[in-house]
């Protein structure tokens, strides 16, 4: 008799192949299609490899729940007690590792401003030496910074100062408070008579071409920073309500390895 869990435990890994099987053909549009970014083509690779082993396993699992398959399900049980463990243990270090860059408030402004030296030294290393470049050619290739150039926002001081910006823009698009520079239009600012400076040298960098602009700032890496933390502790409530998931079909497939043991048992006797 075919029980609940084994329902339960076949439904879930269908989905799961069904993702899997998406997954896949979206990498391969992506290796089939020249039009993609480079920013886009980054992430080929690692979203064909995280669509087969999903569909791999869910295949296991379906093969086991719904064939009674016993060494196909102990197998499944097996990659996913393991496949909790080490989402576990990946949502822990995520917590730890995100736990500081919240960003400091500046007077009169209502967006907060970033400074690498708030964030981890784990997470700095997503920003360090060629990474950046890579980086830098993927927010220009994304125009970050093209709907600040709009509407009273671009035009007027006060509207821009209350414009509640994403890290990144922050970051990127205007240089930090600190240098005192006059504001032209949101994009464009011209530097005090006598500039100021800061430690990271971001005064320096700003540069009033629509193209660079504070892209050469560490504050444009902070800004970056502060949006993969953001991402990142998306992520850790994403991940412990997988958890939640799998365990519940963790202990789904354990009674439906005990099915399969009962089922082959009475067709035996």
């Amino acid at each position: 008799m075919f029980r609940i869990s084994n329902f339960v435990v076949g439904v879930a890994n269908t989905l799961v192949m069904l993702v899997g099987a998406s997954a896949i053909g979206y990498s391969i549009y992506m290796f089939v299609h020249q039009d993609v970014t480079d920013c886009e083509s980054a992430i080929r690779a690692p979203l064909l490899t995280t669509g087969i082993i999903l569909f791999l396993v869910s295949l296991i699992g379906v093969i086991g729940s719904c064939f009674k398959e016993n060494v196909a399900m102990v197998s499944y049980l097996i990659i996913l007690i393991a496949g909790i463990v080490a989402l576990l243990v990946f949502s822990i270090f995520l917590f730890f590792v995100t736990n500081k860059g919240a960003g400091h408030v500046v007077s009169g402004r209502v967006y907060r401003e970033y400074h690498t030296v708030d964030f981890s030294t784990w997470l700095n290393g997503f920003v360090g030496g060629k990474r950046w470049v890579g980086i830098r050619s993927c927010l220009a290739e994304a125009s970050v910074c093209d709907d600040l150039s709009d509407g009273r926002v671009s035009q007027i001081a006060d509207a821009f100062y209350h414009k509640n910006l994403s890290p990144i823009q922050s970051g990127c698009c205007k240089p930090p408070s600190d240098c005192n520079f006059q504001f032209r239009n949101a994009t464009f600012w011209m530097p005090p008579a006598k500039n100021a400076t800061t430690v990271d040298g971001d005064c320096g960098a700003w540069s009033n071409v629509q193209t660079e602009l504070c892209f050469n700032c560490n504050a444009c890496k902070a800004g970056v920073l502060a949006n993969i933390r953001e991402k990142w502790r998306h992520l850790l409530v994403f991940n412990i309500c997988l958890l939640i998931l799998l365990m519940t079909v963790c202990s789904c497939g354990c009674r439906a390895r005990r099915n399969n043991l009962a089922a082959t048992e009475s067709d035996r006797a």
